[in-house]
């Protein structure tokens, strides 16, 4: 691939633009992906955690978690689990706790397949070194000033 600048002025380019136009890029492909399948990123995270739960997680577990993933809020999070729960994914009992139906299952192993073509189309000539590096400087970046992570 042919880069924007020779080095001597990438190390002069705003990092901002540039994770900015990364996040972007990524986040419209997967989006795009996604739609392709008939689902959207919220209810692919929703589907995730609650497939990949060792314990089944109640809706509010699974909102707080999810709720900041991209500035997503409370209120279109909640409509996405509602989603899931309405396309027949995902049943939920009275006390809050949801449970992957068979349906589910499949489209959830559907998805993740997708996922795992995506993250290959992303890491295509990426180390896992410079992967790492890459994010170790974002996280150092978002520590740097003052922001936080979601995780945090």
């Amino acid at each position: 691939m042919e880069y924007s600048h020779n080095d001597a002025e990438l190390i002069r380019q705003p990092i901002g633009y540039w994770s900015w136009a990364a996040y972007k890029a990524v986040v419209d492909r997967t989006r795009a992906a996604l739609a392709g399948i008939g689902t959207t990123q919220p209810q692919w995270w929703v589907l995730a955690q609650v497939a990949r739960a060792d314990t089944a997680k109640t809706r509010d577990e699974v909102s707080r978690l999810l709720r900041n993933y991209l500035d997503t809020g409370s209120e279109t999070l909640e409509s996405e689990i509602d989603s899931t729960i309405t396309r027949g994914w995902i049943t939920e009992d009275s006390e809050g706790v949801l449970t992957l139906t068979a349906e589910g299952r499949a489209f959830y192993d559907k998805a993740a397949a997708l996922q795992d073509e995506l993250w290959a189309e992303r890491h295509a000539g990426v180390s896992d070194e410079e992967y790492l590096t890459t994010l170790k400087v974002l996280q150092r970046f978002i520590h740097n000033t003052g922001g936080r992570a979601w995780h945090q």
